[in-house]
């Protein structure tokens, strides 16, 4: 299915360094709409609002939870948020609330562009931060019903059909 280009959902996924939290976000939603057979549907990148990781690999431990799962994240490298993102994406995700105020730091969200992941689900909250806790299982049961609910809710906005 081939969707015209207007109708392409562009997501960025935010947090502090995009090695943990953001790029497992990233390929989840990647695998998501993959095994919907709504890939050519969505574009979808992630991002971090600090210069600490740019151009460290996705962290080890993230790796391996999102391998249990069978989601690669090969070649990803972290990379800092550009002013030209907000034109570009929509919407641009954050992962906890410093996360969401750097982005207002950045721009001024006159669309109602910036969100945080788990506004999509029934329990708003900030993602589960691994690199303080260690537990990334605790961010990948967030990731991923974060993203369960993103996508349900741009599939009927986009008026896409989808059987889940």
């Amino acid at each position: 299915m081939t969707q015209d280009k207007r109708n392409v959902a562009r997501l960025l996924f935010v947090c502090h360094g995009n090695i943990c939290r953001s790029p497992m976000a990233e390929f989840v939603m990647k695998d998501m709409v993959e095994k919907a057979g709504l890939a050519e549907s969505f574009y979808i990148e992630s991002a971090a609002t600090s210069r600490e990781e740019l151009g460290n690999p996705v962290y080890p431990p993230a790796r391996r939870k999102l391998a249990e799962y069978g989601i690669s994240c090969g070649g990803k490298t972290a990379r800092q948020l550009r002013r030209e993102d907000y034109d570009a994406f929509d919407p641009l995700i954050g992962m906890d609330q410093e996360n969401l105020h750097n982005m207002r730091r950045l721009w001024d969200d006159g669309e109602g562009k910036l969100c945080l992941l788990l506004d999509f689900t029934p329990h708003p909250r900030d993602v589960a931060d691994p690199w303080y806790a260690g537990d990334f299982e605790a961010t990948w049961q967030d990731v991923h019903s974060g993203c369960q609910a993103l996508l349900s809710e741009l599939i009927s906005k986009m008026k896409i059909p989808w059987n889940h």
